[in-house]
């Protein structure tokens, strides 16, 4: 029982303390993952009511593949200041319905939370229409943390570099100014 609670406290301290966490929804076991959603990602999130609540899947909003209400997913918390990993627990997905009690608390909390928001007051209709906001309920369950680094390659983005840097750039940049 005592194992238990200070799981509870663990998971639920350095989950609050953190700004990302890493979810992986456990839909697809981990050998067989390929793609996007089989991936872990880190998402930013808020702790209310005993869980981590996150938004997105709209316009402009995080990403949040492979997680579905009613199922599971696989979280790995990270230490805030060295980055390390603290904790992997296991939760239960469940999508919150918009305008309900729970999706105006939770959307309270993370309205705080939400960074550069390109339409300022207006978001929280918006996130009603085009979001998702979802739960991530603790189970009670933690996992071993693992012993390698779990490095992974970079998933597919249309973002790239305009053009290669011109040549001369870098006599420029390191030239010596002569004093007068």
């Amino acid at each position: 029982m005592t194992d238990e609670l200070l799981d509870k406290a663990l998971v639920e301290e350095a989950t609050k303390k953190s700004g990302l966490i890493w979810v992986r929804s456990d839909a697809v076991p981990v050998l067989q993952a390929q793609g996007p959603a089989a991936s872990s990602r880190a998402l930013w999130h808020v702790w209310h009511d005993g869980a981590a609540c996150l938004l997105g899947d709209g316009p402009g909003e995080q990403p949040l593949p492979g997680l579905v209400d009613g199922g599971g997913a696989v979280v790995t918390v990270r230490s805030k200041d060295k980055g390390g990993r603290l904790v992997a627990w296991s939760a239960k997905v469940v999508e919150l319905t918009p305008s309900s009690p729970e999706w105006e608390a939770a959307v309270a909390e993370l309205k705080g939370k939400r960074l550069n928001a390109p339409d300022g007051e207006a978001m929280t209709g918006r996130w009603a229409q085009e979001c998702r906001v979802l739960r991530l309920e603790p189970t009670g369950t933690t996992g071993e943390l693992p012993a390698g680094s779990l490095s992974a390659p970079p998933l597919p983005t249309p973002a790239t570099t305009r053009q290669p840097a011109p040549a001369g750039l870098p006599r420029l940049l390191f030239k010596k100014r002569r004093r007068p």
